[in-house]
């Protein structure tokens, strides 16, 4: 499957945006995804992720309760609602995809994804 990611750009503090990622080659119906996003010198981190066969849906803690991941099937487009954004949550966001229904310790590492998109930058400036 290819994943590609788009909607990054340059905000301010308390601004939202709408991350997308549509896929072609395998529905998001299937499977679970994921978003991560990584800052210079770190590793991927994850941010939220989605187990498409029962719904659950989990979150890292600093984005709980601001952030949202939501599906239109009729694009295959998987969305990720940043509302509330903080200067913490700058860096590039990436889109992960498997086909298997990870398991909760398996769901929030970027190794159980085998497929992933090209990213896209998030800027939030005071």
């Amino acid at each position: 499957v290819q994943l590609q990611a788009s909607g990054g750009g340059m905000v301010h503090i308390g601004d939202s945006l709408r991350l997308s990622c549509v896929a072609s080659g395998r529905a998001f119906s299937s499977g679970t995804m994921a978003w991560f996003r990584q800052t210079s010198g770190k590793g991927r981190e994850f941010v939220g992720g989605r187990r498409w066969t029962d719904g659950s849906t989990y979150y890292a803690d600093s984005v709980k309760g601001r952030f949202t991941i939501s599906r239109d099937n009729t694009k295959n487009t998987v969305y990720l609602q940043m509302n509330n954004l903080k200067p913490e949550d700058t860096a590039i966001y990436y889109c992960a995809s498997s086909s298997n229904r990870l398991i909760t310790s398996a769901l929030r590492y970027p190794s159980s994804y085998p497929d992933w998109g090209q990213g896209t930058q998030v800027t939030v400036s005071s």
